[in-house]
């Protein structure tokens, strides 16, 4: 890593920093409604258009994290953290099923959350209780995540000092930029991540296709590039004795690979932030038009990929792997462009932490303070709560990260995902039927949690005793597999074969107050369209 600070660098960060803090501010402005209503605030209005909601899906999807770890894996170990592209093609088929519906059935009753959608759907405060637990306590690592990215470009600009400094001194930018963002997330709310998503995205494509053209050619071609990275990955562990990686997964690690990417497909848009800017869009053909041209993300999550190799054939040599991508920049670019990438990737924090905090107050607000505590707060009363729990959210984001190893944050997120996945069968099965009981979904849920928390719990790796990963011998079958995706189809055994034994009792399944019509209307649209149809709707 180079000694002192990169001036020109740090120049042209901060210039772009302060750009898109003016625009978080100026975004309160932006289709501006008189109204004090948590979709006002918590959902733009309900109001975004198809490029509006692409860019802010992509800005919520498409992270800083994406960017500094994904790279940062395949440095690591190769070819086995590929697994982010294929399940980020499978995830589109399969939200194009149901994101429609959810839009649909939100718009008509109003629903800000998913657990909205679940208490209306089974009549459960306890079901949509346990959905929204879920799902901030899935976000808080996240988050965390965010600010890690951040702070990983500030330490390869050499910004805040060494290991040695003055904490306070060392993280002062990082407080400087997480002030920021609380300050106009607070003000703006989901209108200032859609309006900086725009500058975002173009500053990420500008540096990926700047870097996969540009860095090979310095390198020798993607001929060396393979070669080199190659050659490390045939150099064994001495801790295993195994070859420290592949350019491409072995037979062993089919298994590990096929579920860790079809358990992130199917748990990537339970997140509440994923929702969130969903539930955004003015009308649910917005919502399919999104399904068909998101994955030019996944082509563009391809390239940068590559930075893997590339870091590799640079030599590049970090002690953190989250370091390798800046450093590569920061090596390879002249430093005004380097400045560029690391705006790229610092905005690529702020956009989605700034949603993944509303999603975690809205669902605080709508699912814990008014079910639970204050029941008749009014529309004001809502999104005062949601701004203060969202800045609430940032500050134990920021404690999570100023206080604990970063391998730790990383590892808490890969139980994040673990724990949203749980979600699913009340979700995306309410979505269809009505035949799950609401208390087999709320006792399947449980088992998935509890199975998911305690397997993780007991994965080791070289630098902590426990949640030191996220697969683990599958039961029954023997080969090593995503817990999540374990965890979840045991949360869906457990979920059918309770939903038969309550049904035949006929235990209490409460009140359904969606209609089968909710599912398909459009904005403004009164009529029923043609989709698949609802399972029992409007049932028991």
């Amino acid at each position: 890593m180079n000694g002192g600070v990169n001036g020109v660098a740090l120049t042209v960060f901060i210039f772009f920093f302060l750009a898109v803090t003016v625009m978080g501010f100026l975004a309160a402005r932006w289709r501006r409604s008189e109204s004090d209503s948590l979709d006002e605030w918590g959902l733009g209005g309900r109001s975004f258009g198809t490029w509006i909601t692409w860019f802010l899906l992509g800005g919520d999807l498409y992270t800083a994290y994406t960017f500094v770890a994904v790279p940062a894996a395949i440095y690591a170990a190769g070819a086995s953290g590929f697994f982010a592209v294929p399940y980020t093609i499978l995830v589109y088929p399969l939200i194009f099923t149901f994101l429609p519906r959810l839009w649909s059935v939100s718009h008509k009753h109003g629903y800000v959350t998913t657990s909205d959608f679940v208490r209306g759907r089974f009549g459960s405060k306890g079901l949509s209780l346990a959905v929204a637990i879920t799902g901030i306590l899935a976000t808080m690592p996240y988050i965390a995540l965010q600010l890690v990215g951040i702070q990983a470009v500030l330490d390869v600009m050499g910004v805040g000092g060494g290991e040695n400094t003055n904490w306070f001194v060392k993280d002062l930018p990082l407080l400087i930029a997480f002030g920021v963002l609380a300050a106009y997330t607070y003000s703006s709310g989901l209108r200032a991540p859609a309006l900086i998503a725009f500058v975002k995205d173009g500053l990420i494509y500008l540096v990926i296709l700047v870097a996969i053209i540009y860095i090979p050619i310095k390198l020798g071609g993607f001929d060396d590039i393979f070669a080199a990275a190659g050659k490390k990955f045939e150099q064994l562990n001495p801790k295993t004795g195994q070859p420290i990686g592949a350019l491409a997964p072995g037979e062993a690690g089919h298994w590990t690979y096929a579920t860790l990417a079809l358990g992130s497909a199917l748990a990537l848009f339970m997140y509440p932030h994923s929702i969130t800017a969903t539930l955004s869009s003015k009308s649910r053909n917005v919502i399919r038009r999104n399904t068909t041209i998101l994955p030019l993300y996944s082509l563009m999550l391809g390239l940068l990929a590559l930075l893997g190799f590339m870091a590799i054939a640079a030599g590049i040599k970090v002690q953190n792997g989250q370091l390798a991508i800046p450093q590569l920049f920061e090596d390879m670019f002249p430093d005004w462009f380097t400045g560029v990438a690391f705006a790229a990737i610092g905005i690529g924090a702020l956009v989605p932490a700034a949603i993944m905090s509303i999603a975690a107050a809205n669902l605080f607000t709508r699912n814990i303070y008014k079910d639970f505590i204050k029941p008749d707060a009014t529309p004001a009363q809502e999104t005062k709560v949601s701004k203060l729990v969202s800045l609430l959210v940032k500050v134990g984001a920021l404690v999570f990260v100023l206080t604990m190893d970063k391998t730790v944050a990383i590892n808490f997120q890969l139980l994040g995902g673990i724990w949203i996945l749980q979600s699913m069968p009340a979700l995306v099965g309410g979505l269809f039927t009505r035949w799950f009981h609401r208390w087999a979904l709320l006792a399947g849920w449980a088992v998935g949690m509890v199975y998911g928390t305690l397997a993780a719990y007991g994965v080791a790796s070289p630098t902590q005793a426990h949640f030191g990963g996220s697969s683990k011998e599958i039961p029954g079958i023997g080969e090593i597999g995503y817990i999540g995706l374990t965890a979840f189809v045991m949360n869906v055994v457990v979920t059918v074969v309770l939903t038969f034994v309550l049904n035949a009792v006929k235990a209490p399944a409460g009140v359904d107050e969606t209609s089968p019509g909710d599912y398909t209307a459009d904005a403004g649209d009164e009529g029923v369209q043609q989709d698949l149809p609802v399972v029992g709707a409007g049932g028991h």
